[in-house]
């Protein structure tokens, strides 16, 4: 599972791409999620507002550790749902190698 740097769809619209990415909060706990903005989704993780994830909420401040552009919301999607089966030492690993692991 190789990061992409740019992708387009099948037809001549450009699609939005989309980013997996892993925050770490103040208690050392890693947090997964997908977005098209990683920017955005952060500042609206660290505002802790309606817009937070709850698992987020008050366990500031939040450090961005990995982010990477993956291509479609389906492909967003079933990545972050795997990587959020991964044990804690091996999303570790994603973040030191600074990669998703390759297929």
């Amino acid at each position: 599972m190789a990061c992409l740097a740019d992708q387009e769809g099948p037809d001549d619209v450009e699609a939005p791409v989309w980013s997996l990415y892993i925050i770490e909060n103040r208690l050392g706990h890693l947090y997964t999620g997908v977005t098209t903005d990683v920017a955005r989704r952060f500042n609206e993780h660290q505002r802790g507002g309606t817009r937070c994830a709850r698992a987020l909420r008050g366990k500031g401040p939040l450090q961005l550790r990995f982010s990477c552009q993956v291509g479609d919301q389906g492909r967003a999607l079933s990545l972050e749902r795997r990587i959020k089966k991964l044990s804690r030492h091996q999303r570790l690993a994603i973040i030191e190698k600074g990669r998703l692991p390759i297929e």
